[in-house]
């Protein structure tokens, strides 16, 4: 918890120290929050590698970057949680092509950093250098075009920072100044590492006991005013779209989910500013979930105890994320409430009826429908049909709502159908394929489902790329959510009991 914060406030401090103006810190400032914003994007891969992606990125401040040592620990983790036959597979795949895949992984997470900052409207200046977050001084990083000097100094300034905050966190100021010293040279700047290592007491000092929102907000070099609510909205759903990468089974998800609770709040007569609520409270409600692991939200098989419990964290998460932004907080008091139910079976807190409040009834039904209509890794996605079904046998159990679960079917059968034709000039069958291949299916499976060849549907995802003009399956992704090809609307069919309804 509030790892980018502090490494932000480091970043800053050291910043000043070497001299830099107020248009440089604040560049320093925004690469430093955003540095390793992309590392969830293929979260379902490292997942599919490694076990708990979120234990295999706790693991890369432990050895350095590329060594031997950081493959051995990683090849130790190839299949976790697995059985032996299982992770022998997994470590044969690995050893023929997966490698390359964790190298490509690294660079494209840098890629996908500097496009959310772009979509954010963030100067050009931070753009080059969250770009260029996984450069190293000694010219191994990723992408590796740059080094020494060439690598811009608030990256450099970034990833010192982001690295001696762990290593002050495990092991006091001692074992940071030893970290940056170590690295000097290679991994980091050995002029900043040196000027860290002398002045690690002052740089680091404090950072325990400061309300760290508070004296990041406040340290912002050349805070330039608040955003207009158009422009507020608009960060919002880019950083939802960006969430949701955290799983093919969840693309698109936020944002359907926005969409249906704001028309449910109009159904239901709310005024202008509650309807914008749900809606904002729509694109934020699932920020949680990128503090459980993709071992838990992409296995195909029931949950274990342990599971079901951090699953039942998402709203709390959620809740923590926004609550100390003023402008936040409101929403995260709608999203924490959106897993609760009448009869106090919901979670995180076991509230009852009238204390789960009205619009996060509202946003608890447009989640659960949205939800059973999409696929996960343990169904197919419900029809409509079945999920109306479902839902209402919600509301005649006494859990959900009966106002807000009619409100929301009734906005869902009036929503207008996605076109079928594709943005890009994508055909048809491109778009079939795309919706297939951001969800995580390979080629082959891709193939069976769509009765073509495995070639065939290699052609088409090479034809797709270049057409949108991506090379990694999250930033098709991203495509897709941003063109309305994700969520797919539901086929009006029935589906397989929702054991994880509203998950």
């Amino acid at each position: 918890m509030e790892h980018v914060l502090r490494q932000c406030l480091i970043a800053l401090r050291l910043a000043e120290r070497v001299g830099l103006d107020d248009g440089s810190r604040a560049v320093v400032y925004y690469a430093a929050l955003l540095v390793n914003v992309g590392c969830h994007s293929d979260a379902h891969e490292q997942a599919r590698w490694f076990g708990d992606d979120i234990a295999l990125r706790a693991a890369r401040y432990e050895h350095p970057l590329g060594s031997m040592r950081a493959t051995v620990a990683g090849m130790r983790l190839l299949g976790s949680g697995n059985p032996p036959l299982h992770r022998f597979r997994v470590g044969l795949e690995f050893a023929l092509s997966g490698r390359q895949a964790v190298d490509d992984m690294i660079r494209h997470h840098a890629e996908m950093a500097r496009g959310l900052a772009e979509q954010l409207a963030l100067p050009d200046a931070v753009l080059d250098a969250v770009g260029s977050t996984y450069e190293q001084w000694d010219g191994r990083g990723w992408p590796g075009r740059l080094r020494g000097d060439d690598v811009p100094i608030a990256a450099r300034l970034a990833q010192l920072a982001e690295f001696v905050e762990v290593a002050h966190r495990v092991g006091g100021v001692e074992a940071a100044r030893t970290f940056a010293r170590e690295r000097a040279g290679t991994q980091f700047d050995p002029e900043l590492a040196a000027v860290f290592a002398e002045e690690a007491d002052l740089l680091l000092a404090d950072l325990d006991d400061a309300a760290t929102w508070d004296a990041v907000i406040a340290a912002e070099p050349m805070l330039v005013g608040a955003l207009s609510p158009d422009a507020f909205d608009d960060a919002l759903l880019a950083i939802a779209d960006f969430v949701d990468l955290k799983s093919p089974f969840t693309l698109g998800h936020a944002r359907a989910v926005s969409g249906l609770a704001a028309a449910a709040g109009e159904r239901l007569g709310l005024d202008a500013g509650e309807v914008r609520a749900l809606r904002r409270a729509g694109l934020a409600h699932d920020l949680g979930r990128l503090g459980i692991s993709n071992a838990i939200w992409d296995k195909p098989g029931p949950l274990g105890a342990g599971e079901r419990e951090r699953v039942r964290m998402l709203p709390y998460l959620t809740e923590r994320m926004l609550r100390q932004s003023p402008a936040l907080a409101p929403l995260g008091r709608i999203a924490v409430a959106h897993r609760e139910r009448l009869d106090g079976s919901g979670h995180p807190h076991g509230l009852a009826g009238p204390a789960i409040p009205r619009l996060a009834r509202v946003l608890g039904a447009a989640d659960a429908y949205q939800a059973m209509c999409e696929p996960r890794p343990h169904r197919p996605a419900h029809g409509a049909g079945e999920a109306a079904t479902q839902l209402r046998a919600e509301v005649r159990a006494g859990r959900l709502d009966r106002e807000a679960v009619e409100a929301v079917l009734g906005a869902a059968g009036h929503r207008v159908a996605r076109r079928r034709e594709g943005p890009a000039g994508l055909t048809v069958r491109e778009v079939e394929v795309l919706r297939l291949a951001a969800r995580g299916l390979s080629t082959r499976v891709i193939a069976e489902r769509l009765v073509i060849a495995p070639k065939t549907a290699a052609n088409h995802i090479e034809h797709i790329y270049t057409k949108i003009g991506v090379s990694t399956r999250a930033q098709a992704s991203l495509f897709a959510m941003r063109h309305g090809l994700l969520p797919e609307e539901p086929p009006a069919s029935d589906g397989l009991p929702a054991d994880r309804a509203g998950v």
